[in-house]
């Protein structure tokens, strides 16, 4: 079934997946990495100006990683705010996604956990850097194929 967004957004021409709602009923709807930060501007554009909040996931070892977008239509006199749940995938070998810092300010330490924990690119964001794990830290934690360092034998080698 495709929803309100997904129906505008084939009118207007732009290219996206419907992935269908999830449990809320919330719109899910995929769009690709060289599309995302055009469609994120026509997003804002279009009404939704809050970005409620930004994750990443692993979809499967070895597999694709996710970057999850929850944005809202805040308008003055609406009880129920127009919600819709955004998936950008990338490859895991080069994962690059447009940031949408500038875009949503609120990206900013999102994308940058997103970073820090899955190794996710953002292209354009001002200081994509690590933002929980020490910078001197090798790899990305959340990945399912992630081995970490056996701190025993480091502390032993001291």
């Amino acid at each position: 079934m495709q929803g309100r967004l997904s129906a505008w957004l084939v009118k207007h021409g732009l290219v996206h997946r419907s992935l269908g709602f999830d449990y809320q009923g919330i719109e899910t709807l995929q769009i690709k990495p060289e599309d995302w930060h055009s469609i994120a501007v026509i997003l804002y554009v279009y009404g939704y100006n809050y970005l409620r909040s930004q994750c990443a996931y692993d979809v499967a070892p070895g597999g694709l990683l996710a970057s999850v977008y929850h944005l809202t239509r805040i308008e003055y006199d609406v009880d129920q705010p127009e919600e819709v749940c955004i998936k950008v995938f990338a490859p895991r070998r080069n994962p690059r996604i447009p940031s949408v810092f500038w875009v949503w300010k609120s990206a900013d330490f999102q994308e940058r956990e997103s970073y820090d924990m899955l190794g996710i690119s953002y292209d354009n964001h001002p200081r994509l850097k690590r933002i929980l794990m020490p910078e001197s830290w090798i790899g990305w934690p959340l990945r399912k194929d992630y081995i970490a360092p056996n701190f025993y034998e480091i502390q032993d080698a001291h």
